[in-house]
């Protein structure tokens, strides 16, 4: 039996924000983060993935736990699957990306950047004539604003001079940042996976200290390749195999305009099946546990996991 938990209603935890994957309940000066099966691509929800909220709800509890040595962070319980309630902290407007290898194909990727002429990314030089996918000499912080619009790319000194956080604090993110990058690549490698890239966003507490908080290391906010093959695919040019979400961004390019036409074609079962097998495939190679679904229906079990947090 499978159970698609496309949107919650949970009026008794306060103001709901609905964001492309979470619903995100203000309930004073805690926030209730859902994470719903919705899939998101074209700036659209284009599908519904069976437990893919729950895979990326407990992917990222997981990591939140193996790096708060490193950075506290905003969890304060995860009360079910699909459920994380963190502690309301005030937003660093800065989207803290992290890259470790040469790789990428939209305008902002850093292949891209590199083939256009490019050689400096934050602190590293790079040589000319590097190949695509080659790794990188160190991970380059390569941040961006976090702002409710449009994220723009600008320089670390652009983020300072515009106010938008102080020399100190940056300094202290990108060096965060990087710890809990390097973290993921050890430990994902124990698991046969390379960590590519990823992004943090993060917070401050009532004493202005950092705070890791939305979430960490998850297959959506980060890009996975299984570290089998990877030198192989490298010396014959291929892509290296990775966690694959694009053939069904592919399936609609190919059967609508989805960037334009009101109503999207329903995606094929078949594919829905398979990016649903995938994601499972995913949390259990990153954590190395079994995945253990949800009770069903998924929305009476939240309402029971939530009553005490009812405002």
């Amino acid at each position: 039996m499978t159970d698609i938990l496309k949107e919650t209603n949970f009026d008794f935890l306060g103001p709901k924000k609905v964001g492309k994957v979470r619903d995100i309940y203000d309930a004073g000066d805690k926030l209730i983060l859902i994470t719903t099966d919705r899939h998101s691509s074209f700036d659209r929800i284009i599908a519904h993935i069976p437990w893919k909220g729950q895979v990326l709800n407990q992917v990222s509890a997981w990591w939140f736990e193996q790096t708060k040595d490193i950075v506290p962070n905003h969890v304060l319980g995860v009360p079910d699957p699909n459920v994380t309630v963190g502690k309301k902290m005030k937003m660093v407007p800065v989207e803290a990306v992290m890259r470790g290898y040469l790789t990428g194909v939209t305008d902002t990727s850093i292949w891209t950047r590199y083939q256009n002429g490019q050689r400096e990314f934050g602190d590293l030089k790079l040589p000319d004539s590097l190949k695509k996918n080659v790794r990188l000499p160190q991970p380059v912080f390569d941040p961006t604003t976090k702002e409710d619009i449009h994220d723009r790319a600008i320089t670390t000194d652009q983020m300072v001079g515009e106010g938008l956080i102080t020399k100190e604090l940056l300094a202290q993110v990108k060096d965060t940042a990087t710890k809990l990058f390097l973290r993921g690549q050890e430990i994902a490698a124990k698991q046969g996976l390379i960590l590519v890239d990823t992004k943090y966003e993060f917070g401050t507490d009532e004493n202005g200290a950092l705070v890791l908080i939305d979430e960490i290391h998850t297959p959506d906010s980060s890009r996975y390749w299984q570290l089998e093959g990877y030198e192989e695919a490298l010396a014959e040019g291929k892509e290296p195999k990775s966690f694959d979400k694009e053939f069904l961004r592919l399936w609609f390019k190919e059967h609508c305009d989805p960037y334009k036409d009101a109503t999207l074609p329903e995606a094929p079962a078949e594919l829905v099946e398979e990016l649903s097998r995938r994601y499972i495939q995913m949390y259990e190679q990153i954590t190395g546990k079994k995945f253990e679904p949800g009770e069903l229906p998924a929305i009476p079990r939240m309402e029971r996991n939530l009553k005490p947090f009812s405002i």
